[in-house]
């Protein structure tokens, strides 16, 4: 029997409805609703739980942060294109990424991006 080796992320969210359709823009599906908490996933690795909760800070005093690793960065954000946080991008970043940062309902940043080679 092999282990799943993995982490899994759980964001608070003031209106699970609005951040399930955020995330079902970058690819995410629902794979498990339980009223107030829902399991998301897109079938190729990632895995995004949301709990509502009323307490949420908004932006831009949200500390929250996520980052997804995806082959095609452009094809993401041509779908959260109205959520882009930096004009111009995606595009390549000193550090050796290609990506681009969106902004989720609750002013959570979503970093969205691949590791550039050479």
């Amino acid at each position: 029997m092999t282990t799943d080796h993995r982490m899994v992320a759980i964001l608070p969210c003031r209106d699970l409805e609005a951040s399930t359709a955020f995330y079902a823009r970058l690819g995410l599906a629902v794979e498990g609703d339980y009223g107030h908490y829902r399991i998301l996933g897109d079938g190729k690795g990632w895995h995004l739980h949301l709990r509502q909760e009323a307490n949420v800070p908004q932006a831009p005093d949200n500390p929250f942060g996520l980052y997804l690793y995806v082959e095609d960065v452009d094809a993401v954000a041509d779908r959260v294109r109205d959520a882009i946080i930096e004009p111009g991008t995606p595009h390549a970043k000193p550090w050796g990424v290609y990506e681009f940062a969106a902004s989720d309902p609750d002013g959570v940043l979503v970093r969205v991006g691949r590791v550039l080679e050479g």
